[in-house]
């Protein structure tokens, strides 16, 4: 039987390039952090938001079920191991809080690609650069033992642990949803490609 799959919100990036919380910035009306959860949580068996140890107490994170960061300046491999941590015998479906195109077929891809008799992780193929994606990822226990391994000899990069035989690499969604948003500028962008989106579904 295929394991458990739970959810992982990542948020505990310092949003240095925003200028401000990624995971507070509203689109469509609604804070990212919150756009996010619903949309994975509506695939997965239970969902947590990974945040940073002096996050805990912000009022929009300490809304949801909350797994802090085990180690510092380790990015997102500091909530993918947290979560194995406090998890350990499930599959970790992770995605970034800065994804707001993200959408429910680019998700069900990943689950439906699941076969952990023979993938440690499930992930799609870089549209700029070609390599793994880890920031939306099906890792299976393997693949996270794989990063805990890395972490005894002292390198953490999540990306060579999926650039293996046992990662299924699926190829880039056909929609934006892999469009990172780290500037005002791609702000502005995503906002109005998803006002797009809007008025398109409004005249269909």
């Amino acid at each position: 039987m295929i394991r458990p799959l739970y959810g992982l919100v990542l948020t505990g990036g310092r949003s240095r390039r925003m200028g401000a919380d990624k995971a507070a910035i509203p689109y469509d009306g609604r804070p990212q952090l919150a756009r996010t959860f619903d949309l994975l949580s509506s695939r997965v068996t239970r969902c947590f938001v990974s945040t940073r140890g002096d996050q805990r107490d912000d009022p929009l994170r300490r809304a949801y079920p909350l797994i802090i960061d085990m180690l510092d300046d380790c990015g997102p491999a500091s909530g993918l191991l947290a979560a194995y941590a406090a998890h350990p015998r499930v599959a970790w479906l992770v995605l970034a809080c800065d994804l707001p195109l993200m959408d429910v077929a680019t998700l069900d891809a990943l689950i439906g690609a699941r076969d952990d008799t023979r993938y440690a992780a499930v992930a799609f193929q870089g549209v700029h650069d070609g390599l793994p994606e880890p920031l939306c990822t099906v890792w299976e226990p393997a693949a996270l033992e794989a990063l805990t391994q890395q972490v005894a000899t002292g390198s953490v990069r999540s990306r060579a642990v999926l650039l293996d035989d046992a990662t299924c690499i699926l190829p880039p969604p056909a929609s934006r949803a892999l469009e990172n948003v780290n500037t005002p500028a791609e702000r502005t962008k995503a906002t109005k490609m998803l006002e797009n989106q809007q008025d398109t579904q409004c005249l269909t």
